[in-house]
């Protein structure tokens, strides 16, 4: 199939930063792209070829969406997965498909396929809303400090929460979740696998992932992490495992925990380009939206190698500012040498949101880091 300069039509589910920076891609190669989101304002409405508003969760929305692409791809998983298994058996070609999306989607079950495919991870019990873990506690079956996670509709941080006391869970949703034990870890890890149809698959380099105490967001996506060779190895290769168990197309990321003694357990996945690999813009050869692309279309993967070090900074709408959003002493790192800022465009700023991403390259780690300290310090997303 001619991909390029043509008629065929790619349609995205989602038009966030995620289908943003993914149409940069599109339009580099001149594919014709369709977007379906929810809201007048998403990223992607200035990039793609023809934008449509409308429910991700709507299944008449979604599927009537799909008849009018050729191929189907998401760049977020929180979507109507009986339209996507309808238009699959009428012959569209949906990646990640359905069958991959429904075990992923829900976290109970995924942790549950985990454990079901020898997949090492953190302990889990599972809850069908808050009055069944507090009958848990109760009968001593479950233990405090844990971690509580809701299974649907999380997202940065969101619905993410550590449970120390019974005070932790006056504020908690009455929704379906799951409680995870605390892992000792030292290190928070993430690899991105790519894979297309006919089987080629490429990992990218292992990141390090240093979070926000207070958002549980990521602050800075550190790539190479700075791990022995052998727990990196060790890493990319239980991604690749988790990879060939869900059989999924596109990009998978992988999050993981290194713990202290070394052992790899896998947190949880994205089936979509992911912040972890933000940085690979211009620190690798091939970027993660590029793979994506080049993946669902059952293309030639590209070299996941980096070219230098680099690091990415997430841009979030600082606590106590909300309304129209100021990038406050962007023009400055501007003029830093290897810095390069993105800005989502999102409008409206409010506390945590993320907003942009910096990344910066640098043939030296060390001086990469710092630089990227500097940068936090320096730019501030305010109203």
């Amino acid at each position: 199939m001619n991909y390029f300069s043509s008629d065929f039509k790619l349609g995205i589910l989602g038009g966030g930063q995620l289908g943003k920076m993914l149409l940069f891609e599109t339009r580099k190669f001149d594919i014709q792209t369709y977007v379906l989101d929810p809201s007048d304002e998403a990223p992607s409405r200035m990039a793609c070829n023809q934008f449509y508003k409308g429910d991700l969760m709507d299944f008449e929305t979604v599927y009537q969406f799909g008849k009018m692409v050729d191929v189907l791809t998401i760049e977020i998983e929180l979507v109507n997965l009986e339209a996507l298994e309808k238009l699959e058996s009428e012959g569209l070609k949906v990646y990640p498909s359905p069958k991959t999306l429904k075990a992923i989607q829900n976290k109970g079950k995924q942790k549950d396929f985990y454990v079901e495919n020898n997949i090492p991870t953190s302990k889990h019990l599972r809850f069908v809303d808050l009055a069944d873990l507090k009958m848990a506690l109760e009968k001593e079956e479950l233990e405090m400090p844990f971690v509580w996670k809701c299974a649907e509709f999380g997202y940065d941080g969101n619905g993410v929460k550590i449970v120390r006391s019974t005070l932790d869970l006056i504020n908690l949703p009455d929704v379906e979740c799951i409680a995870e034990d605390m892992v000792p870890f030292k290190n928070e890890l993430a690899v991105i696998v790519c894979r297309n149809p006919s089987g080629e698959i490429k990992t990218y380099p292992v990141v390090e992932m240093e979070f926000h105490p207070e958002a549980n967001q990521v602050e800075y996506v550190i790539c190479p992490a700075r791990i022995d060779t052998q727990v990196a190895e060790k890493a990319r290769a239980i991604a690749l495992t988790v990879s060939e168990q869900f059989n999924h197309v596109g990009l998978l990321a992988v999050e993981m925990f290194q713990t202290e003694d070394n052992e790899i357990l896998v947190n949880e996945v994205a089936p979509r380009p992911h912040n972890s690999g933000h940085y690979s813009i211009e620190a690798s050869y091939t970027s993660q939206f590029e793979n994506h692309i080049r993946a669902v279309l059952n293309l030639p993967l590209g070299n996941t190698d980096s070219k230098v070090a680099g690091i990415m900074v997430n841009l979030v709408g600082e606590d106590g500012f909300t309304g129209n959003v100021i990038y406050k002493n962007i023009e400055t790192i501007l003029g830093w040498n290897g810095v390069t800022p993105h800005i989502y465009g999102k409008k409206q700023t409010r506390p945590f949101r993320k907003m942009g991403h910096v990344t910066i390259v640098n043939e030296d780690m060390a001086t990469a880091r710092k630089i990227a300290e500097n940068v936090k310090n320096t730019i501030r997303v305010i109203a």
